[in-house]
């Protein structure tokens, strides 16, 4: 069985961009055990249901799936526990002022590795988009890909 290298895990959240309009994104570590950081590396992750949310001025990641790591026996992690994201003090105050306008929340959209070994989360400040929103958005992919077969 072929190992994945660390530069090549890149977990996405592909609903997060047919639900919301993203807006801006930041780019922050995470705060994990020992094990997470095993079970990431394997690539056994979700972001799919995630989260971010404000409490006591610091931001957190809620509904994270982090499988547990098998070899890690009685000191596992609890898979969907709550994460501190770490960030400058500047963006936490950026991403607290734009969040406290009426619809916007705080999306996850990418979990990968860096070239140091480090686990990194992109953040998106983020709009959710309405019904005729989303069906536009269909439409303009399915254009998109009957273009580029028609070229072919």
């Amino acid at each position: 069985m072929k190992m994945k290298l660390d530069k090549d895990i890149q977990i996405k959240n592909k609903r997060a961009s047919f639900e919301f309009i993203l807006m801006d994104g930041f780019e922050c570590g995470i705060q994990l055990m020992g094990s997470e950081i095993k079970s990431i590396r394997q690539g056994k992750a979700s972001i799919v249901e995630a989260y971010c949310f404000v409490h006591n001025n610091e931001i957190w990641v809620k509904n994270m799936n982090i499988s547990e790591y098998k070899e890690a026996s009685l000191n596992n992690h609890a898979p969907k526990r709550e994460r501190k994201l770490l960030l400058k003090r500047n963006e936490i105050d950026k991403i607290i002022s734009k969040l406290k306008n009426k619809g916007f929340t705080l999306i996850p959209t990418l979990l990968y590795i860096n070239e140091k070994g480090l686990a990194k989360l992109q953040i998106h400040i983020a709009k959710g988009k309405k019904l005729y929103d989303k069906r536009e958005s269909l439409k303009t992919k399915d254009a998109v890909r009957e273009m580029a077969r028609k070229i072919k």
